[in-house]
């Protein structure tokens, strides 16, 4: 290339940004044979390698970086970096676009030198700035100058704050720590960020470029290096800061500079905005009007640096590098990076070794390595010397020292900045892999340097989107802006995902937002995200609508159920059988579909509680029950079905058998304790009679509405309370609570039938063998029957029984008695010419004599203590066990076992007490409770039927014949208490020993 080239073939094509130099510059390039193209980044030259690929094919295009190396044998076009770019290859056309960067003062004196010397043989393009005009003017007056309009209009649109920014924007800032703390705020409010930064690895700055052009992310947060060349879709550009650290100063940006930056706001015919993020100054009227008319003050000087080096010693390179330019449109560039290291080789003893022209001409290109990692000039130089030193020594760099330091770098772990600072040192390793000559295996060391750096680029893209890009929330913005995106997919645990990202769940009608770390103002999420499901909702309330019965239940906590999800809940109504539903949905679920889904579940429930509650609800109004037991069948309707018996035990009574029959034709059964539907009694009716009863009574969450419904589908007949539940829950679910237990209601009245006849039985007179259970003075023991229809025994059985009024009777049994004993009460009679009828009376009198001197306790729980009683040696006391055993038996309430005169009595009264049921007591007590009253020569033990009119006075039937005082007033018999005897037996006699065991205190 040769800057002698006549003056039609150099052209100048100038203009602000959205001109489409680029785009010119590679046609032309393409309408000729040959050609080249420098770019002023890596990642530009990507980019425009790629399009001309897509052209003319992979094999006719070659790509020079610094970096990266990619030359077909028959490449015709090459796209270059300007560092990189071939100066002694003839082409047809050559082009140098953003020529403006010549006034860098780190890489100006490159573009400079490309400016004035790069040439094609038939055509030479300079893109830039129109701000270059005069100055090529300057140094090139034979150029052709052509100035290219902007295509869109640039406006100022004012102040606003990060979070409000409008899509499709641009934040700037200057510092890499600016930069994080704006995407974090961004990935918070609205979703996330792409990051681009010129500290990035090209392959990473791509991979987050795409990330916003792809649409995933809707805000790009960047440093200066988007206004350099890089073709982007921004519609708004925002300033965060108005100055930066050019490396030497911290300075405001010139107008010029935020021309550059706000330019890529607008592509192609589309207009773009420009503005200032909240705590940054407006700009100034100056300022806007320049930015939006593109008039900037025109470049005077370029950086400039000698090409035209003496490589005959170190000391001569230094002078020609120091030379000064020939034109007052040039000045000379400050010391580079290159100089400086330059310097310090000279100044150690790898500097002795350049001792020729080409040693000299070498130590300079080793020189010109990058400072990609920014380390300090020492640091710098001394990899600088280490790789002469073994060009030199050896002809080619240490393999061993170069897969060191490679090793090092081979690690994708650690956060975004350790990630950064690896990708800067396997880069400089790229670029040594890159030269020619330098390497033993360079093509072995070009591939294992360029797999790492994409592998830690890939790494730090993927690290930058954990850290600054929400990706649920920005597929769910994608999806709100456009429609034709899939629709969400919901597996079947209600899990709504959106492109592979989860976004929420759902059940029923409802949508729940997937919480995120960092979640913030998620107002624009969800309105998202309702977007997205909404059309599901309305599908299911459309499905729900004409969905049969079987797919709707409802739970134990008062919420309806369809497959499966909730869809609504019961509330309050104005009836307890009313109740009525409030549906669960979410505000995207309204109008006539919410109205058809409330009607829907409304109608279900009606149907649900007629089903279940059918003969409670009949109940409330019956048409063929008037007076009394219309109102105990209203009373049993509005207790659910089951009513405490005492609670109408008055109205009761007054029932006439008539009355009672149309009763049970609804059903009613009259129990010793409750009146009740014994068909609502079953798991499904006593479950809704509970969510019923709670919905008007403490509400659904109160203890036990949960826990009762599975308790009675179990079938238990009995289980132990739990005091934190309402007594009244118990009953409601079918259990009558007794003591420290709650038994179902219809076991209860089985137990009953299995206790009246017992109590209603007299031993003395019963003819063939005695039913289980039996016991003497009308009373009972617990058999086995009783306690497997209760499911428990002991002191839990006692503590039912004692609850219902039933108190216990707890005497010492007789030892047992060895061979032989059995005979003596007959040797006794012999002995003493006693006939049977006064042995039983002689028993009665021990009997009345042990109560009278040590009464038995009367208990409901515990063991009544008994001493043990001294008797006469013998053979069945050494028998006896160490432990008394004790004989049970029970009575109904108010009844006295100990006393004798009332034996007989007491079982013509029992089914007056609790065992009633349904042949309750007729008169057989006053409305005072009291003990009836007989007729004069009424016997005590007679059958009913026969206790008026019966036999005489004295046929009554007593244990023993007993002599009254009729002395008192009125001549009355039993006005004065009975006289205690102390009977008298033989000491030998078994009787005397049986006195001994229930007085002991008669020793």
């Amino acid at each position: 290339m040769d800057a002698s080239l006549p003056s039609q073939s150099l052209k100048a094509v100038l203009g602000p940004t959205n001109t489409g130099k680029t785009w010119f510059a590679i046609e032309r390039m393409l309408a000729h044979s040959s050609g080249m193209i420098g770019l002023p980044l890596r990642l530009l030259a990507r980019e425009v390698y790629n399009r001309v690929v897509d052209r003319v094919g992979q094999q006719a295009v070659a790509l020079v970086t610094g970096e990266e190396r990619i030359v077909p044998p028959r490449a015709r076009y090459w796209v270059c970096t300007v560092e990189a770019m071939p100066t002694d290859m003839p082409v047809e056309c050559v082009a140098i676009d953003e020529v403006q960067t010549a006034i860098d003062f780190d890489r100006g004196h490159i573009f400079t030198n490309r400016i004035l010397h790069a040439r094609g043989i038939s055509e030479t393009l300079l893109m830039g700035s129109a701000t270059m005009a005069p100055v090529i003017r300057q140094l090139l007056p034979h150029a052709e100058i052509i100035h290219r309009p902007r295509l869109s209009a640039l406006t100022y649109a004012g102040s606003r704050k990060i979070s409000r920014q409008p899509e499709r924007s641009a934040i700037v800032a200057f510092s890499a720590a600016q930069v994080y703390a704006i995407a974090e705020l961004i990935r918070r409010e609205r979703g996330g960020a792409a990051v681009v930064m010129g500290a990035l690895s090209p392959r990473t700055r791509n991979a987050q470029v795409e990330l916003y052009q792809s649409g995933e992310v809707d805000f790009l947060v960047a440093t200066d290096a988007i206004g350099m060349g890089l073709n982007l879709d921004v519609h708004h550009v925002a300033f965060a800061d108005d100055t930066k650290f050019d490396g030497r100063q911290t300075r405001p940006l010139t107008p010029a500079e935020f021309g550059q930056i706000a330019g890529r706001a607008g592509r192609h015919v589309r207009n773009g905005t420009f503005g200032v993020t909240g705590g940054t100054d407006p700009f100034e009227e100056e300022l806007i009007a320049q930015l939006e008319a593109h008039d900037f003050e025109p470049v005077k000087i370029l950086q400039w640096r000698s090409t035209e080096l003496d490589f005959a010693s170190i000391d001569s390179l230094r002078r020609s590098l120091d030379s000064t330019p020939r034109h007052r449109a040039l000045t000379r560039a400050p010391t580079a990076v290159d100089q400086i290291a330059l310097e310090f080789v000279a100044r150690n003893e790898a500097g002795r070794l350049a001792t020729d022209a080409k040693s000299v001409q070498l130590l300079w290109e080793v020189c010109q390595t990058p400072d990609y990692r920014d380390i300090s000039p020492a640091h710098h130089g001394e990899i600088v010397t280490r790789l002469y030193s073994d060009l030199r020594k050896r002809g080619f760099l240490d393999p061993d020292w170069i897969a060191e330091q490679v090793r090092f770098c081979d690690n994708i772990s650690g956060d975004i900045d350790t990630l950064s600072n690896r990708i800067r040192q396997i880069r400089t390793w790229t670029f040594v892999a890159n030269r020619k000559n330098w390497l033993e295996d360079p093509t072995h060391w070009r591939e294992t340097t360029r797999d790492i750096e994409d592998r830690l680029s890939d790494a730090l893209h993927e690290k930058l989107i954990q850290r600054f890009v929400d990706r649920r929330t920005s597929v769910l913005i994608r999806h709100l802006k456009d429609r034709r995106m899939v629709s969400p997919q919901i597996n079947d645990r209600g899990e709504v995902s959106l492109e592979g990202h989860l976004i929420g769940t759902i059940e029923g009608f409802r949508f729940t937002l997937a919480r995120s770390d960092g979640d913030g103002d998620a107002k624009g999420l969800r309105a998202a995200a309702d977007s997205a499901v909404a059309p599901e909702i309305r599908n299911r309330a459309e499905r729900l609508s004409g969905a049969p019965n079987e797919e709707i239940v409802l739970a134990t906590d008062g919420r309806l159920r369809w497959r499966g999800e909730v869809v609504g809940e019961l509330v309050e109504g104005d009836h307890i059988l009313r109740p009525r539903v409030l549906v669960l949905a979410d505000e995207s679920l309204t109008g006539p579909e919410l109205e058809r889904v409330q009607d829907r579940l409304g109608l279900w429930l009606r149907h649900h509680v007629n089903t279940q509650l059918e003969p409670i609800a009949a109940l409330a109004e019956p048409a063929d029950l008037d007076g009394a037991a219309r109102g105990i069948a209203f009373q049993l309707s509005e207790h659910l079905g089951i009513l405490p018996r005492q609670a109408v035990a008055d109205e009761v009574k007054g029932l006439d058998q008539d009355v009672r029959a149309k009763m049970r034709k609804h059903g009613i059964k009259f129990g010793a304790y409750h009146i009740y539907l014994p068909l609502s009694l079953k798991p499904a009716p006593r479950e809704l009679a509970l969510v019923l009863y709670a919905l008007k009574n403490g509400g659904i969450r109160q203890p036990g509405v949960a826990d009762l419904p599975h308790i009675v589908l179990s079938g238990r007949t009995s289980f132990e309370i739990d005091p934190a539940v309402n007594p009244k829950l118990y009953e409601i679910a079918g259990f009558k609570v007794a003591g420290k237990r709650a038994v179902r209601v219809d076991i209860l009245e089985r137990l009953a039938d299995i206790i009246r006849p017992l109590i209603a039985l007299d031993a003395r007179t019963h003819s063939g063998e005695l039913p289980p259970g039996a016991a003497e003075a009308n009373g009972f023991r617990v058999t086995v029957e009783m306690t497997s229809l209760l499911g428990c025994a002991g002191e839990e059985f006692a503590s039912i029984l004692s609850a219902l009024g039933y108190r216990v009777r707890r005497t010492p049994k007789a030892p047992a008695v060895v061979e032989g004993a059995a005979e003596a009460p007959a040797e006794a009679l012999l002995e003493t010419g006693e006939t049977p009828e006064q042995i039983e009376s002689d028993l009665v009198a021990v009997d009345e004599v042990a109560e009278a001197e040590a009464p038995v306790e009367e208990t409901t729980l515990g063991v009544a203590e008994a001493a043990p009683a001294e008797t006469v040696a013998t053979d069945a006391e050494a028998a006896a066990p160490a432990e008394p055993e004790f004989d049970e038996v029970w009575f109904p309430a108010g009844r006295r076992p100990d006393n004798r005169r009332h034996n007989n009595h007491a079982r013509q009264g029992n089914a007056a007490g609790e065992g009633a049921g349904e042949g309750e007591s007729r008169g057989r007590r006053d409305n005072n409770n009291r003990k009836p009253r007989f007729e004069k020569g009424q016997r005590f033990d007679a059958p009913r039927g026969e206790r008026s009119g019966g036999a005489p006075r004295e046929e009554r039937r007593f244990d023993k014949p007993r002599k009254f005082d009729n002395a008192g007033k009125g001549g009355k018999s039993f006005d004065r208490p009975r006289e205690k005897r102390e009977p008298t037996f033989d000491p030998d006699s078994p009787f005397a020993a049986l006195l001994a065991l229930k007085n002991p205190k008669s020793e």
